[in-house]
């Protein structure tokens, strides 16, 4: 049986084989994504990759999961990328699959929470990359970080925080961030009620 404390290189995984941890990411944010790649040549798309490691754990059955880079991961296995290198945070291996959960979400490493922002089962996330739902609030959210909104936060999920303040702030209608629509966003990501984020940069005199 694995232990915890073994240390494990740097893993080549094909992105079909990583599992995910979440069950939403931003399409617009994954289409970004996937259009830089294909603006790059071979030699810049192989810096890209090396230059992001997923971090990962190792869960039952040996199946990878990966706790960060979802959007770049889903990005780069529409494009067809062969693999991705994977950096294992933790052996989890030897866990039963319901107490890998548990030990998943204790360490902030899994976040069920469904496209409308509703807590659901560990059983709800899917078990790869392209059956990850839509959330457009998380592009939202995306999107304001980008513009200045707020700051970049190593809080975990910080970016889905902000997607749910905005669930309840904004109307996105079609499922589209328009120009007009981030331009309220960023007005509200400077506004008093959002000060309770992470990487909220204070109000705009």
């Amino acid at each position: 049986m694995s232990t915890p404390h073994v240390r494990h290189p740097l893993l080549s995984v094909a992105p079909d084989k990583l599992r995910p941890t979440q069950i939403t990411v931003g399409k617009a944010e994954v289409a970004d994504k996937r259009s830089v790649w294909r603006s790059l040549g071979k030699k810049k798309r192989k810096e890209l990759i090396d230059a992001h490691w997923f971090p990962g754990v190792i869960g039952p059955k040996g199946k990878i999961y990966i706790v960060d880079h979802h959007h770049l991961g889903l990005a780069l296995l529409e494009e067809g990328a062969k693999s991705v290198p994977v950096m294992v945070q933790r052996d989890f291996s030897w866990l039963e699959q319901d107490i890998f959960w548990r030990t998943m979400e204790f360490n902030r490493w899994a976040h069920p929470y469904d496209q409308h922002g509703n807590r659901t089962s560990y059983d709800a996330i899917p078990a790869s990359l392209d059956k990850l739902a839509d959330d457009a609030y998380r592009t939202l959210a995306a999107r304001v970080r980008v513009a200045g909104g707020y700051s970049k936060d190593a809080t975990p999920y910080a970016e889905f925080l902000w997607a749910e303040f905005y669930r309840r702030q904004l109307p996105l209608p079609g499922g589209k961030v328009s120009a007009k629509t981030l331009q309220q966003a960023l007005l509200l990501a400077h506004g008093h009620e959002a000060a309770y984020l992470p990487g909220w940069s204070g109000t705009i005199e």
